[in-house]
C-alpha cells in the first residue's frame, strides 16, 4: 500500500461516498480493494457506497471480464439542496489531481506552482 496516506481520526470536510467517487474518477477502472485502501475504508463499505451511487444514476459499470469499468455521470447535480446546481463534474474537478499535480507533490512535497 505504497502512496496511501495514514489514517485519520476526527472529522473530515469530504463524505465517504466522494472520496470514492474521486478514485474511481482518477482510475476508472479500480478495484474494490484498491477503492478500500486508498479512501481507508472496508471493502465491504466501498460496495455499498457504490451500489448507492449507482442506485442514485451517479455511477454505472461495465464487466468486462474480471474487471468492472465504471463510468461517472459528470452532468448529474449534488444532492444537498446547499449544493442546488452544482454537479459531479464541478465536483471532482475540486477533488481530482490531474497526474502532473501528482508527480509534482510525490517529488517535492508541494502542489503545483501557480503564476503570479
Amino acid at each position: 500500500m505504497d502512496g496511501v496516506p495514514e489514517p485519520h481520526t476526527g472529522w473530515t470536510f469530504f463524505t465517504n461516498h466522494a472520496r470514492v467517487l474521486a478514485a474511481i474518477a482518477d482510475n476508472h477502472s479500480a478495484r474494490i480493494r484498491d477503492i478500500a485502501a486508498h479512501c481507508r475504508l472496508t471493502e465491504r463499505a466501498v460496495q455499498k457506497i457504490i451500489a448507492d451511487l449507482e442506485q442514485d444514476g451517479y455511477l454505472s459499470h461495465t464487466r468486462e471480464g474480471r474487471t468492472n469499468t465504471y463510468r461517472i455521470d459528470p452532468g448529474k447535480v449534488l444532492r444537498h439542496p446547499a449544493e442546488a446546481g452544482l454537479t459531479v463534474a464541478s465536483l471532482m474537478s475540486l477533488l481530482v489531481k490531474d497526474e502532473a499535480d501528482r508527480a509534482t507533490t510525490s517529488v517535492t512535497g508541494r502542489g503545483p506552482r501557480t503564476a503570479t
